[in-house]
């Protein structure tokens, strides 16, 4: 059975799964849909159409499901879907989705988001993401799984940042970056792969250093970043990654996050 404090609110129409504990003060609305053997520490504000994913922990102050922060809103009840395994820290807020961006905002299984972080209107996050004390994403961003944001930094919106890659802290990320990136500085630049993420996702000496070749070619090598590019394109098949990469940036609609050198 679950667990609600008495000083907590949950309004008629929630639904609260089995094991799930509601601690004291939390403010749950009558469309939200918590999973089992989640635990909302105290304090903790669930509204809007919010999914929540078995086995969460929420701490104090969390918002979740507020309306987007959006001038288009007109006060559409829209949705927001947490996955399973996520760790959501002190004042976390998530917003709903807008009706011109989909209705909803994303965010997949096992994340963390650390304290004061926040997932903007319409964004889709994925799996296994870290989000460091106060990363904060502007609406309608794409976050693939394996992500790190570190501490103070700020994506713009509509930004997409690929699988894998790390960003590191105090960074404005105005720019897309290819999964693998490694980003720094004030406004972000590609500075590399992200070669701790990669042995981590067990990839071995040979893919390493044929992804590294190619990433060399593609961003270091001679002539404009055009003409690598397009020479780099029959590249593909040598590794997932590599076509990975490729297909990133042949999606794009916005600038590409280069090196400080590239052309």
């Amino acid at each position: 059975m679950s667990k609600i404090d008495p000083t907590a609110r949950v309004e008629d129409g929630a639904v609260i799964g089995e094991g799930t504990e509601i601690g004291p003060y939390c403010i749950i609305g009558p469309n939200a849909v918590i999973g089992a053997n989640c635990k909302l520490i105290g304090h903790v504000h669930v509204t809007a159409q919010t999914t929540i994913g078995d086995d969460c922990t929420i701490y104090p102050f969390a918002s979740l499901g507020t309306p987007p922060q959006s001038l288009s809103y007109r006060g559409e009840l829209t949705k927001l879907k947490i996955g399973s395994g996520c760790t959501i820290r002190e004042s976390v807020t998530m917003n709903a989705g807008t009706v011109a961006g989909g209705g909803i905002t994303t965010v997949g299984d096992r994340g963390y988001f650390m304290n004061c972080s926040h997932v903007g209107h319409d964004c889709h996050v994925g799996n296994d993401v870290i989000f460091a004390t106060s990363a904060t994403l502007g609406g309608h961003c794409e976050i693939g799984d394996f992500v790190f944001i570190g501490g103070l930094s700020a994506v713009h919106q509509f930004t997409r940042i690929g699988p894998q890659v790390m960003v590191g802290g105090v960074c404005g990320v105005r720019d897309d970056i290819i999964p693998f990136g490694l980003v720094n500085g004030q406004y972000a630049v590609l500075e590399g792969l992200n070669l701790i993420g990669m042995k981590r996702r067990k990839f071995t000496k040979q893919r390493l250093a044929t992804v590294r070749a190619f990433y060399q070619k593609l961003f270091h090598g001679p002539g404009t970043f055009a003409e690598r590019l397009e020479a780099s394109r029959p590249l593909a098949g040598e590794d997932p990654a590599i076509a990975e990469i490729l297909g990133f940036i042949g999606k794009g609609k916005r600038p590409l996050c280069l090196p400080a050198i590239a052309k």
